[in-house]
């Protein structure tokens, strides 16, 4: 695998980051995975994740292979999830996203991996996210890290598990 350099991205990468997104959503169509589409993420979306300082980028040599946000953010629904670890600290994972190009080449896992260690660095004890039931690519991913189920909400593409890591 690639060496990858992360780092918080800004607003000259708009641009660049919309084109993987895109570029993503294409890949997932043709894959019948229905999670993104034009309303979500969108480029004011990800234009606030910046300003925010909370969205971030992997460049393998120049050209950005993964973009994730990471926040303490999560949606009302997650009020529903049966968590492990309802006392620990935590941070979320959003939107995580591999470049097509950068696909099966272990980039998804090398940027779980870069996020539980810095996150753990900080003091977090755990991290929570959402994945899409219909996405069978992020489910082997986020299993194989061991990252546990914990409950189901349904949003406007569908079904989608809350999930939860114990660093």
């Amino acid at each position: 695998m690639n060496n990858i350099e992360f780092s918080v991205a800004e607003d000259k990468d708009l641009e660049e980051i919309f084109q993987v997104f895109s570029a993503a959503i294409e890949e997932m169509n043709r894959n019948n995975i229905p999670q993104w589409d034009e309303i979500y993420p969108s480029r004011d979306i990800l234009q606030e994740d910046i300003e925010k300082k909370q969205l971030y980028i992997g460049k393998v040599n120049t050209e950005i292979a993964c973009v994730f946000a990471l926040n303490c953010y999560c949606d009302e629904e997650y009020a529903d999830g049966k968590w492990e670890y309802p006392q620990a600290t935590y941070k979320v994972i959003h939107r995580l996203c591999v470049n097509p190009k950068f696909q099966k080449q272990g980039i998804g896992t090398a940027t779980l991996t870069y996020i539980e260690e810095q996150v753990k660095g900080e003091g977090v004890e755990s991290i929570r996210l959402d994945a899409f039931s219909l996405n069978p690519f992020a489910q082997k991913m986020y299993n194989k890290q061991r990252y546990k189920i914990v409950g189901e909400v349904n949003w406007r593409k569908g079904k989608f598990y809350l999930m939860e890591k114990k660093l």
